[in-house]
């Protein structure tokens, strides 16, 4: 099969990089009883504790939608972008708590970037995408391409003259009689 023909079945999907590796590594572990390359962890962090928008993937007849959600993170510090055949989300959350009451003071500040990518299929329009941010949630429409959307075809009942029908059966019998 063709690898555009393979995407556009495929859909959107979401892009881990290292989950690949990740996963391999936990089977090597579990077969062998042992570390799968250990010296190699601190290059491939797990994901789990690194945080990342969620987001919801939605299809429509003529678009896709994704929302994702990010709490605490100004429009200014989103970026999407489209590369080939992938979209990329990604920003920066800044967070600072301060809290001074008697007898005690607490500060606290986090700050990290985040990026998230979806595999786009070849039936999107990549000119025409479009990106809206409110409130939290960032929400992105990819149209489809013309010629993908579903059409409406209207069926049409066929009209019968008078006797068509009829005039096969009698010559049907009249075949039938002469042998």
């Amino acid at each position: 099969m063709a690898p555009e023909k393979q995407r556009q079945e495929r859909g959107l999907s979401i892009w881990q990089p290292y989950r690949e590796i990740e996963d391999w590594a936990q089977r090597f572990e579990d077969f062998f009883n042992r570390p799968f390359l250990p010296a190699m962890r601190r290059f491939f962090p797990s994901e789990v504790g690194v945080w990342s928008p969620s987001i919801n993937v939605m299809e429509k007849n003529d678009r896709y939608i994704i929302k994702a959600e990010l709490p605490g993170v100004n429009e200014e510090d989103v970026e999407v972008s489209v590369s080939g055949d992938m979209l990329t989300i990604s920003g920066e959350k800044r967070e600072e708590k301060e809290e001074e009451r008697k007898g005690y003071y607490y500060s606290e500040s986090s700050y990290g970037s985040f990026s998230r990518s979806v595999t786009v299929p070849s039936t999107v329009d990549t000119n025409k995408i479009e990106a809206d941010f409110d409130k939290g949630v960032l929400e992105i429409i990819l149209p489809k391409t013309a010629e993908i959307q579903p059409k409406k075809i209207k069926v049409a009942a066929r009209k019968k003259e008078p006797g068509q029908g009829e005039m096969k059966e009698k010559t049907k019998s009249k075949s039938k009689s002469k042998k």
